[in-house]
């Protein structure tokens, strides 16, 4: 069982004090995610530290290359971590005081009955000032100089507001990994779906050209009298139909074409690949993967860190809105030049100013408030602990899923590759016997048919194969091995 899957659980029950433990629910997880499909091993089942070899076709590198320059949601989310690195850096300079230039100039009159009036009248009075100590009615006010405004972070408010804005920009770095492999896992699943396309292709070519030999030779029967006109018709619209099923591949093809050039950002275009080298390989069989997986790899997937992060930034959020109801302590020193005549501004020493004042502030009436922001604190850590527990369930059942697909997968192909031998053998079987006598139109028609459905079906079952191992690249969070 590994700890860090655990480790917020008890955090999450620290947020609102003893207590909140029992109602939180421990996710149990075993040591390692297996397939409910009990087969030997193959023989060339991959190891987890060498996953991405199956994706190593230089077309596909070239189109996730291309993706990951020019993908517009990449390009938008690394705007976003942008935005987040900025405020990082504001978060992490805010203990730090304040330090402003500042130039001053205002006039104000004083009323007669009034100490700073008296004073002023008084002062004016007094044998012991010079006439550039002696204050004009209204009296002008000017400064020149630097204040200052520190809050010292006695209880922690701006260290927690600080790990929560750190957080959460990691977080922001762990949301464009993840939209990284989905676009990878996108790119490189449509891509196997186009191959399996031109394998459809070249299939239904091969059984057009055998269903026009077919034709032809019904049309020599039927010349010598040994077939009918409906035999004619039949293997006529065997054909057209197979000629058909032709056109339906070529706009799958398209479509394929036109969503790949999307994912690069980019107009529809032709989508440069490998050759189909084979028609039907019953041969090759697609590699396997190990039938048990650590369940610590979970902890890679970047929606499962982002979800941590979060947790841990909603966390810090619940603890600097504690740190708001206490005293704060403020400082605010200046010093510049300071005179009520214009022209007495930089006369030194007798212009300088300075000053400093602390002052310490605890809230009385907006205790509401706070109260209210830190109940919305806890709901969002409360939140953020059930999410981080799904994502870990949602991450196991991907990976479980994904590998019994490819289990699964690869046992029909293993029978497909079977049967697409046998019908192969029962086509040419059937045409001798036709021409010889032993057997009607409609048995080679039928022969001739489930050999295209079960050629067809094997290259889907392929197809499958490689959509699980992509699956299953996705789920383990872009690669096997970290």
């Amino acid at each position: 069982m590994n700890k860090r899957i655990y480790q917020y659980a008890l955090g999450a029950c620290l947020l609102t004090g003893a207590g909140a433990c029992t109602t939180q629910k421990e996710l149990q997880l075993p040591e390692r995610i297996s397939t409910t499909v009990t087969t030997a091993p193959a023989a060339d089942t991959i190891s987890l530290a060498s996953f991405d070899r199956i994706f190593q076709d230089r077309y596909l590198k070239n189109l996730v290359d291309s993706a990951l320059l020019n993908n517009y949601d990449l390009l938008a989310a690394s705007r976003r971590i942008s935005a987040a690195q900025a405020n990082l850096m504001m978060a992490r300079n805010a203990w730090l005081p304040s330090v402003n230039l500042s130039l001053t100039a205002g006039v104000d009159h004083f009323a007669d009955y009034t100490m700073t009036g008296v004073g002023n009248f008084d002062t004016n009075k007094s044998p012991n000032i010079n006439d550039d100590q002696r204050v004009s009615d209204p009296t002008p006010e000017y400064f020149a100089g630097i204040r200052s405004s520190w809050e010292i972070d006695i209880w922690g408010k701006l260290k927690q507001q600080r790990h929560a804005t750190m957080a959460r920009f990691l977080a922001t770095s762990e949301a464009r990994r993840l939209l990284t492999t989905q676009i990878v896992a996108g790119i490189t699943g449509l891509y196997y779906e186009l191959l399996a396309m031109d394998n459809e292709l070249v299939i239904i070519h091969r059984n057009i050209k055998l269903q026009e030999a077919a034709v032809a030779t019904v049309h020599i029967q039927k010349d010598a009298g040994r077939a009918t006109e409906l035999a004619v018709q039949q293997f006529t619209a065997q054909l057209l139909s197979t000629q058909a099923l032709e056109f339906g591949v070529k706009q799958e093809i398209a479509s394929i074409e036109n969503q790949l050039n999307a994912l690069m950002g980019r107009l529809p275009q032709h989508i440069e690949r490998s050759a189909v080298s084979d028609l039907v390989d019953t041969t090759n069989r697609p590699p396997a993967v190990p039938s048990g997986i650590p369940a610590n790899l979970l902890l890679h997937r970047p929606d499962i860190q982002r979800a941590e992060l979060e947790l841990s930034a909603t966390k810090a959020d619940v603890k600097a809105a504690r740190a708001a109801f206490f005293p704060g302590l403020t400082i605010t020193p200046y010093a510049g030049f300071n005179a009520f005549k214009a022209g007495l501004l930089f006369k030194t020493p007798a212009s300088m100013a300075w000053g400093a004042l602390g002052s310490i502030t605890a809230p009385i009436f907006n205790k509401k408030q706070l109260k209210a922001q830190y109940n919305i604190s806890t709901a969002n850590a409360y939140t953020a602990f059930y999410e981080y527990q799904q994502a870990i369930v949602n991450g196991y059942q991907e990976v479980a899923t994904a590998l019994n697909k490819v289990e699964n997968q690869q046992q029909a192909f293993s029978l497909k590759s079977k049967e697409v031998l046998v019908l192969q053998q029962a086509v040419s079987t059937a045409n001798i016997l036709f021409t010889t006598g032993y057997a009607n139109y409609l048995e080679v028609i039928t022969a001739q048919k489930s050999v295209l459905e079960a050629e067809l079906a094997l290259v889907n079952t392929r197809k499958g194969v490689y959509q699980g191992l992509v699956s299953l690249y996705r789920s383990l969070g872009g690669s096997g091995a970290r």
